[in-house]
């Protein structure tokens, strides 16, 4: 129904963005690459993928093209769901989690939060052909502002994929504690890593 949403952007956090287009204000559920692609600019291009479900209607934006079809590939496996495949793409970069199917890293892929076993055997066994047909691989640096504001957006980012308060707070305390200069995208990666 969407492919792309084009226009001001009006709101943005690790978890989400709001682009104000045509006076309509559109929230979309981000991954942190998105995030870090988007956070410094003032217009914005997302392309979409708009999910339908019983208790809501919810817009996914996706910086590049290869995250939204990884994205669709993901959910395409049986016990992936979209949030799962947004945690995933949050834990690693793109081409780092394509990377991972494509060579049949069970441990990496198990590594995310709220996968398990056998669910990433499925998407290694499911995946790993059809990702090593992608063609453009490269890595997105990552850059942010210093300090305890960062420690706060990454809370904030946890607490809207839905981890809970308490465990996502130690999360962050103990990434930032070995990584004091952190950025954002860091110690979220890093604090998903521990939940």
């Amino acid at each position: 129904m969407f492919n792309y949403i084009s226009g001001k952007l009006v709101e943005v956090s690790p978890a989400y963005a709001v682009i104000d287009c045509g006076g309509v204000g559109y929230i979309l559920e981000i991954s942190l690459n998105t995030y870090t692609q988007i956070k410094d600019k003032s217009e914005v291009k997302l392309l979409v993928h708009f999910v339908v479900r019983e208790d809501a209607q919810l817009l996914f934006g996706f910086y590049e093209e290869k995250e939204r079809s990884l994205f669709r590939q993901l959910i395409a496996v049986n016990g992936v769901g979209v949030a799962t495949a947004r945690v995933m793409l949050s834990s690693y970069s793109t081409d780092e989690l394509a990377n991972a199917i494509i060579s049949q890293d069970v441990k990496t892929v198990q590594g995310i939060k709220g996968i398990g076993p056998k669910t990433a055997q499925r998407i290694v066994l499911e995946l790993h052909d059809k990702l090593g047909k992608l063609d453009d691989i490269a890595v997105v640096p990552t850059k942010g502002l210093q300090g305890n504001k960062n420690q706060e957006e990454a809370l904030s980012a946890l607490l809207a994929l839905g981890f809970p308060k308490s465990a996502a707070e130690k999360a962050v305390r103990k990434a930032s504690d070995g990584n004091p200069d952190a950025t954002v995208e860091n110690l979220i990666k890093m604090a998903l890593k521990m939940l």
